[in-house]
């Protein structure tokens, strides 16, 4: 529906001298305010910005640069600081300009434990460090490289003037939103040399300003990257022409039990770390590039996990990529495992099976820990009682699940035999809370982190930052299931944990396809 039309005479909106209604959410009382900082003075840039080039701003997205090279002043949302808080910093050579109103709500928001809590107060650290820096008026702008952000060039705007501003009579007066609105549209007016743009993670907040002529943009430097399609599957399919182009001075060993290539061509400068390359041909290929050297690299066969007298822990791989997987689970010198995958893919049944194997049998760890982001799908079900492995029994359905049917196959023993290994299995292995790993060091221990996409990048450098000697840690997702507010399949931990270790001689990747779980999942997964 159409914003009705303003009257010849608009109405006018002094902010923040209007008295937000207690009721509004984000409204809260402004403090005085002294006088509104002058248009920031036009430094002198290169002529290559006077070009239309394609440039990444510090909103993280690629545009082309405007024809006229005008300078960009970017004002956030309250949003975007307690999203990033190290945003302010995200802007390169462009300038930024905070309403009183966004200082007001993260003021609102500094109380508490939670993560946008704790980013508020680190936001308004940085704040008051980089006014405390500032030794001339402070209308002039302060720049924002002034405590060692030397990649931000720009300076920082503070709103010191009430800003009277015509806008829709339909937009309610008290609401926060509003105000800062109000403020872009007198900055977009009184500031025509500079192009000024509203930057908010609020999707309707966006909506509303472009409805009002006015720029606005998503915060998106966040995001690992602009398409999830591209993102790092660690698993590469060989052309058919693969040993004829690089078969020339080929070399061939064994060592340690396993077959070694050493191959050299114009594919090489293509491959990482640690990646998975195949061949399905006449006689199936199946390797793991171990080393890279130029335009040489040495690919290592892999182990066959899809035949029974490799199966771990009773399981076998089956499909291609599972047998991948396995590889790494079960490689000593890998320390960092990732696994995505949609619903039934055996992510954890994997991961469980190879905790298990290294564990009891070849005792390479002391225990098993699991842990998982306690994000609930719909509305919570409120307090739970207990100890802190009794309040996460809830939420590790998929664990029991999975060891269910780890013990379920060696009917020999009998129900007593089962029971005993159930009970053995139970002792080795520990569930703990997210809440409580900050501080936390875990010595040879194989740390199972499942739901992964639900965690934020600060998150699981905590939960990482943790292993100790001898400690490997498997993270378990899917990107699509993404069930925590404001974070999407670009700007998740997983996916940004994924994309930061690749190529690492430690670290490994597997993006599993099919799904094992039964026809009826399969086929929801395709057709839901």
């Amino acid at each position: 529906m159409p914003l009705p039309k303003a009257p010849n005479k608009p109405a006018t909106i002094v902010l923040p001298v209007e008295t937000p209604r207690a009721d509004t959410p984000r409204a809260r009382r402004p403090a005085p305010i002294a006088k509104l900082a002058p248009e920031p003075v036009a430094r002198e840039r290169p002529a290559a910005h006077l070009a239309l080039v394609e440039t990444r701003t510090r909103t993280g997205t690629r545009k082309p640069r405007a024809v006229s090279g005008k300078p960009r002043l970017f004002v956030l949302d309250t949003n975007v600081l307690m999203h990033d808080p190290t945003s302010l910093f995200r802007f390169e050579e462009h300038d930024i300009f905070l309403p009183m109103m966004t200082l007001e709500e993260l003021d609102g928001h500094k109380k508490g434990m939670s993560e946008v809590a704790r980013n508020a107060r680190q936001a308004s650290r940085s704040l008051d460090a980089l006014v405390a820096t500032c030794h001339h008026p402070i209308e002039e702008g302060i720049a924002l490289s002034a405590i060692g952000n030397a990649e931000a060039t720009g300076r920082l705007f503070l709103q010191t003037q009430a800003i009277g501003e015509a806008l829709p009579p339909s937009l309610p007066v008290g609401k926060a939103d509003n105000h800062i609105l109000g403020v872009v549209r007198a900055l977009s007016e009184t500031r025509t040399g500079c192009d000024v743009v509203l930057v908010s993670k609020d999707i309707n907040m966006r909506v509303k300003a472009r409805a009002l002529g006015l720029s606005a943009e998503d915060y998106t430097n966040d995001k690992v990257l602009e398409d999830t399609d591209l993102l790092y599957t660690g698993v590469l399919p060989l052309p058919e022409s693969f040993w004829d182009r690089h078969s020339k001075g080929m070399e061939s060993w064994q060592q340690g039990g396993a077959t070694y290539y050493r191959v050299t061509g114009p594919l090489v400068s293509e491959l990482l770390i640690n990646e998975f390359v195949f061949l399905e041909a006449a006689t199936p290929f199946y390797a793991q590039v171990k080393e890279i050297r130029g335009k040489t690299a040495v690919l290592r066969v892999l182990r066959d996990y899809l035949h029974a007298k490799n199966a771990v822990w009773g399981i076998t791989a089956r499909n291609r990529e599972q047998s991948f997987a396995l590889n790494l689970l079960m490689d000593p010198d890998c320390d960092f495992v990732t696994l995505i995958g949609q619903a039934g893919t055996g992510k954890t049944l994997l991961a469980l099976a190879a905790g298990l194997a290294q564990t009891l049998e070849t005792r390479r760890f002391s225990e098993i820990v699991v842990t998982r982001a306690t994000v609930p799908i719909g509305e919570d079900i409120g307090f739970l009682p207990g100890t802190e492995e009794e309040k996460m029994a809830p939420w590790m359905g998929a664990l029991e699940d999975n060891l269910e049917v780890l013990n379920r196959g060696d009917d020999s023993a009998g129900d007593w035999g089962r029971a005993a290994t159930n009970d053995l299995i139970r002792t080795r292995i520990r569930i703990k809370a997210m809440s409580f790993m900050r501080g936390r060091t875990f010595i040879n221990k194989f740390l199972i982190i499942d739901e992964a996409q639900n965690l934020t990048p600060k998150q699981m450098k905590t939960l990482i930052t943790r292993a100790g000697p001898g400690t490997k840690v498997v993270c378990l997702g899917n990107i699509a299931q993404i069930d925590t507010p404001y974070l999407t399949e670009g700007s998740s931990g997983l996916s940004f944990v994924v994309d930061r270790f690749k190529g690492w001689p430690h670290a490994g990747h597997v993006t599993l396809q099919r799904g094992e779980r039964s026809r009826l999942a399969d086929h929801a997964a395709e057709v839901l």
